[in-house]
């Protein structure tokens, strides 16, 4: 046996990663610990230790990272920095930047590295523009970028451009496409994202053009035709929608699930819903649709969900079937055992609203339903005070809107309507000046229609557009012709203390009528008239445009705010509730 003194002569090994099955478990590791574990596993490598070895300290400073609120990370980190001969690759370091979870506390960390040395690559910036980073930050590492060399890198100038649009400043995301030396298809689809996104979709469908019009370094694929899809839609320019259509079947994408998607509701908010139809029926596999589906779904022993209510509900509602609706609500509830939600409800007080049952409404929202009302039904039961001139009951609805504290400027001019249809002005007046107190700005009423591929915007009185003489002129001539058949302004529909023949002047030049002026000027016959307005229809362009459609022989079709209104032969699809 060995004596004591030989044995305390025999050097003690050196502790290795292999040795310890805490630090194999550390380096296999991918996933964050509860920071208490994480605590105690520091304590263990620094008694041991072990994190002074050069194969442990990256994967624990990742882990650091991840594991702990990016605060206390980012101490743990410049602790270790401070007392360590060596640095983190640059590998390592954008793997311990994408850990950190706030953005700001990755930025210091990058400048300590920096500081040190590490200046990092095109990823290590990529890494730091989060999706919720505002533009002060992505200007800065724009700045950092073009300093350094980066923004041939696609990924990084890219992650900008969506920077600068997902914090408003779409001129910021123009000036950095504009400075990339190779844009590709992601670069212009970015672009054109940002436009729609930030209310330029104008902008965004001439990009389309620019794309196919000059030298480019790539050509419009499918994601370009979708975005394009979705800004027609939002502008309701059918004829462009349909060039983008075109084209995506000439490339190949025309059998795209995800375009088809975005054709059907391009058609359907243009007003072609034979034309969505079509399209919906050619996909070949879908979920079906509306009452003839459901109905369909009952025969074939298929039980119908709550999703599957809402649709049916849904429908019944925009198409005025009160009956209808009421039957499927109560088998819902009595035949299925289902619970209806906010949603079902919803749909029933439009019904009610159309039958005139509008205390009927109300009670059932206050004291029937087995879920707290949200603002979108409390609207809902104030659109039908509007059209049925419930005052009471709309300054009833009024205060519950206003306790959820989600009214808005839409809700205050649905009340004002109420009052003005009454002819109760001095109603009218004090709500305007509670308006004016709160500083509630009502938004600027619009109406586009679009021409030869190019989107026309009217306003009221407006003197912009190029050919304002002949608009006049026209819509001078429609007023004479609908005068001599009935025709007499709805002067409720102007909110502004004037006389009566003060508010008929002012009606006249409402938006719609312009853009239907300027519509009969440059359309064919045969073509529907098709229209785009950003607020609800008002009562006295709804009644001018049912008359004009008779008088003239014109299919007009307009998109509100919320809902599609066909004018044919003097009358309109919603039956004059909307």
């Amino acid at each position: 046996m060995a004596s004591p003194s030989r044995l305390a002569r025999v050097p003690r090994p050196r502790p290795t990663p292999a040795s310890s099955p805490v630090v194999a478990a550390l380096l296999a590791s991918a996933s964050p610990l509860p920071a208490r574990r994480f605590l105690q596993l520091h304590a263990h490598l620094l008694r041991t230790g072990l994190l002074a070895l050069s194969p442990i300290a990256p994967a624990f400073l990742s882990l650091a990272a991840a594991s702990l609120p990016s605060r206390r990370a980012l101490a743990v980190l410049d602790h270790h920095l401070a007392s360590s001969a060596s640095l983190p690759s640059t590998f390592q370091c954008n793997s311990i930047l994408r850990a950190l979870s706030d953005p700001a506390d990755a930025l210091r960390f990058l400048r300590r590295m920096r500081a040190l040395g590490r200046r990092g690559n095109a990823f290590t910036l990529a890494i730091l523009l989060a999706p919720r980073c505002g533009p002060a930050h992505a200007r800065q590492l724009h700045a950092n970028a073009v300093a350094e060399g980066h923004l041939r890198d696609a990924l990084l100038a890219t992650s900008l451009m969506g920077c600068y649009a997902n914090g408003g400043d779409g001129d910021g995301a123009r000036k950095l496409f504009e400075e990339m030396p190779v844009r590709d298809a992601v670069a212009w689809n970015v672009l054109i994202a940002s436009c729609a996104r930030n209310r330029r979709t104008k902008d965004a469908l001439k990009l389309f053009e620019e794309m196919r019009g000059r030298e480019t370094e790539a050509e419009p694929d499918d994601v370009t035709c979708i975005l394009l899809l979705q800004a027609c839609t939002n502008l309701g320019a059918l004829d462009f929608g349909e060039r983008v259509w075109a084209y995506a079947q000439e490339r190949g994408y025309g059998g795209e699930l995800k375009v088809r998607n975005s054709l059907i509701p391009m058609y359907s908010r243009c007003g072609c819903v034979e034309k969505a139809y079509r399209v919906f029926c050619e996909i070949p596999q879908k979920r079906g649709d509306a009452i003839s589906a459901f109905e369909e779904m009952i025969r074939s022993d298929v039980a119908p969900d709550e999703q599957t209510f809402t649709g049916v509900l849904s429908a019944c509602s925009h198409s005025g079937l009160v009956d209808e609706g009421f039957r499927f609500f109560d088998m819902m509830r009595c035949e299925y055992r289902l619970k209806p939600n906010v949603c079902h409800y919803g749909c029933i007080v439009d019904l009610m609203g159309r039958a005139g049952l509008l205390d009927e409404a109300y009670e059932l929202v206050t004291k029937e339903m087995r879920v707290t009302p949200d603002a979108t039904i409390w609207r809902t039961l104030l659109g039908a005070c509007r059209i049925h001139g419930h005052v009471d009951l709309g300054e009833r609805v009024m205060g519950h809107l206003i306790e959820l504290k989600a009214q808005q400027a839409g809700d205050y001019v649905l009340l004002l309507n109420t009052y003005a249809a009454v002819g109760d002005w001095n109603k009218v007046a004090e709500v305007r000046k509670l308006m004016q107190e709160k500083g509630i700005q009502t938004t600027p009423g619009c109406t586009t229609v679009e021409y030869n591929g190019e989107v026309h915007e009217f306003i009221a009185d407006d003197d912009a557009h190029p050919r304002k003489v002949e608009i006049y002129d026209k819509l001078n001539e429609i007023n004479r012709h609908l005068r001599i058949a009935g025709y007499v302004p709805n002067v409720s529909s102007e909110l502004h203390d004037l006389d009566s023949e003060g508010k008929e002047s002012a009606l006249t030049f409402h938006s719609e009528k312009l853009a239907i002026a300027f519509a009969l000027l440059v359309a064919p016959q045969h073509r529907p008239i098709r229209l785009a307005k950003n607020l609800r229809v008002c009562v006295d362009c709804h009644n001018f445009t049912k008359l004009f459609s008779g008088i003239y022989k014109r299919l007009v079709i307009v998109r509100d705010r919320t809902r599609f209104h066909h004018f044919e032969g003097g009358k309109c699809s919603c039956n004059d509730y909307w």
